[in-house]
């Protein structure tokens, strides 16, 4: 039994940053690199499925340049004995679509059970891949999960959902499945010192998209409808804190409906 487990290496903008010469992301420069947070959790839900059955396999898998294998380095360092990284240059601002057929290339290839990804990232917030992936494989999807309950051989699972207003939804799913995994499921584990130094003798496989048997025009035919047209900061409004007595007060305000009419 195996349950696959994408994970994503973020980057999280500094205080002060700037923008690439194309405008149209952030300047790698002003970036720092760490695990997006989602992912933390669903890799998480996935080892303790794995501690609590014999023969369950849990394999991360990210699509990343080379510095991107410490994101998987992470992961072994928690559990798990091996990881997969993708990379081609064709990947550079890669769609959310065409990241989705490398994972699906990736899931065909590895034959697993289940497959965990985070709700989101918190880098770019598309929330597509856990969805994206489902339909690309055809399997059943379940979102916002915050509770599993399934054993190796089992052929459903049992899921439970976040629904708005603090409602809990409780649903069974055809295994195999793609989850999403919300905050708070679990409390994900640290790295002991030891897990960090095995991890570092770990394999991680690196796949090419020809290993995969895609190419460059696969991918732009994935994402052919998603652009990023322009990335900026926009302009942040002003505040102002109104002192003195009630009528002082009021004065003021007048002042401000006025300014503000006559800049309209």
């Amino acid at each position: 039994m195996k349950i696959l487990v994408p994970v994503k290496q973020i980057g999280v903008v500094d205080e002060d940053f700037e923008l690439r010469g194309d405008g149209k992301d952030v300047d790698p420069d002003f970036l720092n690199f760490e695990a997006n947070e989602w992912d933390d959790y669903s890799y998480e839900a996935a080892l303790q499925i794995m501690e609590a059955a014999d023969g369950v396999e849990v394999v991360p898998v990210t699509v990343g340049p080379d510095d991107a294998e410490d994101v998987l380095r992470r992961c072994l360092a928690k559990g798990g004995e091996r990881g997969i990284r993708v990379w081609d240059d064709a990947l550079e601002d890669a769609s959310p679509a065409a990241i989705v057929q490398v994972l699906a290339k990736v899931v065909e290839k590895e034959q697993p059970d289940m497959v965990f990804t985070g709700t989101l990232s918190s880098d770019r917030s598309y929330a597509q891949t856990g969805v994206g992936l489902a339909a690309a494989l055809g399997w059943p999807h379940a979102a916002v999960i915050t509770g599993i309950e399934w054993k190796p051989g089992d052929p459903k699972a049992t899921l439970l959902r976040e629904l708005e207003g603090g409602l809990v939804e409780q649903l069974s799913v055809n295994c195999p499945v793609v989850l999403t995994i919300q905050l708070g499921i679990n409390t994900p584990r640290y790295a002991s010192l030891r897990g960090v130094k095995q991890a570092k003798e770990k394999p991680v496989e690196d796949l090419s998209l020809a290993d995969l048997g895609l190419s460059g025009d696969d991918l732009a035919a994935a994402g052919g409808s998603f652009r990023v047209r322009r990335m900026y900061k926009p302009e942040t409004g002003q505040a102002e804190l109104i002192e003195g007595t009630p009528a002082e007060q009021a004065a003021r305000l007048v002042e401000i409906i006025n300014e503000l009419k006559g800049a309209a």
